[in-house]
């Protein structure tokens, strides 16, 4: 059950051994054995040991000064990057609720952002408030702490284009302003530590007209609809584009649109997703996600990096 407000929370696994520690009260909500499957849009994996969706910054702070450094922890937004592998995450998923979804006008082409508001609200309120060039955020499937932390980026724009400043919180429990060169962004990569959660950030567009936004959200919307397999259970782009390659276009020379493992199929429509048909376990997912790789490597020469993360313990 969820547990709010205690003085503290018995950690470990009893059965395997392992020793029993106490977590830290909080304000927020802090669930034991947690499915992540209904979080994640593959809608497959395993339960985090603990969940914890704070109530505020200070809570999430104070909880992470506490807790003891050995316990991994691990933030999530919107699960659609990501597999869970089906033993299941260790330590402590955070994430993210309402209280951290506030998305403010700061000047005339600036926003504020907190780290759980999802792509479709800070593209509106940008648009609303005559703010261009944040259209793309419209077309990903995230929440702004995923994208700051990834560099998330479609349709020719990414974070590092727009973005000021993120406010983190490290694994220990501080709180810092990290200017956008301290990122050190690369393609689809960051410079924040593990276990640091950004729970707002400043992005930066210029003037525009919200009608003229507004029809570049519909396009961008409406393409993305045409191209990929949005209605299934999938978890977006597989694999990072090479240099001098689209990683759909190697995946399709290997033969490898439609493949299936399991209860995983690579998608007709786009063949650098991954589909859950409808029983897949995560291991299905991963495993045809292998075979790929080791086709195009085959047939290319090319060997496809993951752009999906893939977190957690074997079952």
């Amino acid at each position: 059950m969820s547990r709010r407000g205690a003085p503290g929370y018995g950690y470990g696994a009893p059965g395997r051994g392992e020793s029993v520690v106490t977590l830290p009260a909080v304000r927020g909500r802090l669930t034991p054995n947690a499915p992540l499957a209904p979080l994640v849009w593959f809608k497959a994996g395993g339960a985090a040991e603990w969940l914890f969706e704070p109530a505020d910054v200070a809570d999430l702070a104070d909880f992470l000064v506490a807790l003891d450094p050995a316990i991994p922890v691990y933030p999530l937004g919107l699960g659609s990057n990501l597999i869970v592998r089906d033993g299941g995450m260790p330590g402590v998923v955070i994430r993210l609720g309402k209280a951290f979804a506030r998305v403010t006008r700061v000047d005339d082409v600036t926003l504020r952002c907190g780290g759980g508001a999802s792509g479709i609200l800070v593209s509106s309120t940008a648009r609303d408030a005559g703010i261009a060039g944040v259209e793309f955020l419209r077309s990903i499937p995230g929440t702004v702490g995923g994208f700051v932390r990834m560099n998330g980026g479609a349709y020719g724009r990414e974070v590092c284009d727009i973005l000021v400043e993120a406010t983190v919180v490290t694994r220990d429990g501080m709180l810092a302003v990290w200017p956008a060169e301290r990122l050190g962004y690369t393609y689809r990569h960051s410079a924040l530590p593990d276990g640091a959660v950004v729970v707002e950030a400043v992005f930066r567009g210029t003037p525009g007209e919200p009608a003229a936004i507004g029809a570049e959200m519909d396009r961008i919307a409406a393409a993305r609809e045409a191209s990929q397999p949005l209605r299934s259970k999938t978890g977006g782009s597989t694999f990072k584009n090479p240099d001098g390659h689209k990683a759909w276009a190697l995946v399709d020379a290997a033969g490898c649109r439609g493949l299936t493992l399991g209860g995983a199929q690579v998608s007709e429509k786009h063949c650098n997703f991954l589909l859950n048909l409808g029983d897949a376990s995560a291991a299905d997912i991963e495993a045809l996600g292998e075979v790929v790789r080791d086709r195009v490597k085959a047939q290319s020469g090319v060997t496809l990096e993951w752009e999906i993360q893939r977190v957690g313990v074997e079952k």
